[in-house]
């Protein structure tokens, strides 16, 4: 829709108010409400005024006045508002220059798709992101200088196998058998249709829903592929949504990397493709029937892929999932449908439409925006530098010995090593003005001293376990 569609929209849909969004740094939604009387087309190019010193690393209290801008592409009627309200995604600007906000993460979003165009490469990426979270029961957690818990629960976990429910009926599924049983063992068919119900309705189209591997109420949704930011806007919109849908079933959605001990973690394979002029780029005639394009865009992200884990893998409890030996996909090679490599070639169909890679590091902590466009930027490094891929690894890696193993690059252990290799690798970051240097820094600080410097000092409760009477 545009401005003028949206003020029709709102006429005929008796809408009373319009929520407008938008997306901090680290990829949480903020929201206000402006009642219909204040909302006008010109409302689309003046925007509404706002504290941007109150966000997380943006700007310093002496320059706090900030605008959001509503793109009308972006507005859908939200279903978990009393009165009728519209939602509507916004950009950043600022009030002072005009010009939209650097470290806004729609508009960096916006940045390297202008970016992908000036090179002439292509006109379109296209992402597709697989995110999987837990539907849990319970969740309750603190920390105190003297005190730290956290507990769990959820009606599926096996751990309530002994548990008396009056009656207690079973059917829970076991560590890592999640994957994906019928009722009675899957209990959450009805609250995954909801969700994907609601989202349909929000005009994100949906490929499928299921169970995920692990315990304990684990899900997926699958969103089809869409352009860079339009994507970004999805995954918003899904997080939402998905959270929401679960509160009304009082029950409580995590996208949290690795919330449980001793079961999968929740990842985000990424699917990406370029496209021109409405043709595919990544089919042809090399390996697993890709182009010498798709080849090129591997090996750009596997050369920048420590680097990119900053911001793809962007909490402390990412690398709890990024652990080698186990379920995660933290070896930097390539393979057509090995899912023990980090990046994958599916071969599902033989239709050059459907030729992709698919990137396997991530995890839903990231924020989309900035996550998309670092992969597009890393994968265009590789193309206009030729960056060669090296050979595909066809074999499951988890049985490969300590000494083939030695020569596969593997993930950063923890967010500090990953910040560490961002600081040292971000310059494909800044073409095309996509990212700044000022927004690389901000994100390197703001990550060290609010998520590295905690979790590092915090004593976790398994060191007592192991330590209290040494």
């Amino acid at each position: 829709m545009n401005e003028n569609e949206v003020m029709q929209f709102i006429k005929e849909n008796e809408v009373q108010m319009v929520d407008v969004k938008f997306c901090d740094l680290f990829g949480t939604w903020q929201h206000f409400v402006v009642p219909i009387s204040e909302v006008s087309e010109d409302s689309f190019q003046e925007g509404f005024g706002f504290d941007g010193s109150s966000i997380r690393g943006w700007q310093s209290i002496e320059a706090s006045d900030m605008l959001v801008i509503p793109d009308p592409k972006t507005a859908f009627l939200d279903p978990f508002m009393e009165a009728k309200t519209l939602s509507i995604a916004c950009n950043i600007k600022d009030p002072m220059t005009g010009k939209f906000y650097d470290k806004d993460p729609r508009y960096i979003a916006q940045k390297a798709e202008k970016y992908l165009k000036s090179t002439g490469i292509a006109d379109t990426a296209y992402f597709g992101p697989e995110a999987e979270f837990f539907i849990f029961d319970d969740i309750r957690y603190d920390q105190t200088s003297n005190s730290g818990y956290y507990f769990i629960d959820s009606e599926e976990g096996i751990w309530n196998s002994g548990k008396d429910e009056m009656p207690n009926l079973g059917h829970k599924p076991r560590h890592k058998e999640g994957y994906f049983p019928v009722s009675p063992i899957d209990t959450q068919s009805d609250i995954r249709n909801e969700m994907v119900l609601e989202l349909q309705n929000a005009g994100i189209r949906i490929e499928a829903a299921h169970h995920e591997v692990a315990t304990g109420g684990q899900a997926e949704i699958d969103m089809r592929f869409s352009p860079l930011t339009l994507m970004g806007d999805y995954f918003m919109m899904y997080k939402y949504i998905v959270k929401n849908v679960a509160k009304r079933y009082d029950k409580t959605v995590t996208f949290m990397p690795k919330p449980l001990y001793g079961d999968n973690g929740s990842g985000m394979h990424i699917h990406q493709s370029l496209w021109k002029n409405g043709k595919p780029l990544f089919a042809g005639t090399g390996y697993a029937g890709l182009s010498e394009m798709a080849l090129h865009y591997i090996g750009g992200i596997l050369k920048h892929a420590k680097a990119l884990c900053a911001i793809t893998n962007a909490t402390t409890n990412s690398y709890k999932r990024l652990v080698p030996g186990f379920e995660a996909p933290v070896n930097f090679v390539y393979s057509s449908r090995n899912r023990s490599a980090s990046v994958r070639i599916p071969m599902y169909s033989n239709n050059p439409n459907a030729k992709r890679i698919e990137y396997r590091t991530p995890d839903p902590s990231a924020n989309g925006y900035l996550a998309f466009s670092a992969l597009l930027l890393a994968g265009l490094d590789g193309i206009i530098n030729k960056i060669d891929p090296g050979k595909p690894v066809d074999k499951d890696l988890f049985t490969l010995t300590k000494k083939e193993l030695k020569s596969i690059p593997v993930a950063p252990g923890s967010l500090e090593e990953a910040l560490e290799n961002l600081e040292k690798d971000h310059k494909f970051l800044l073409q095309g003005d996509v990212f700044t240097e000022d927004f690389v820094q901000t994100w390197i600080d703001y990550k060290m001293e609010h998520d590295v410097n905690p979790v590092r000092m915090t004593p976790v409760p398994y060191e007592f376990h192991l330590y209290y009477d040494i």
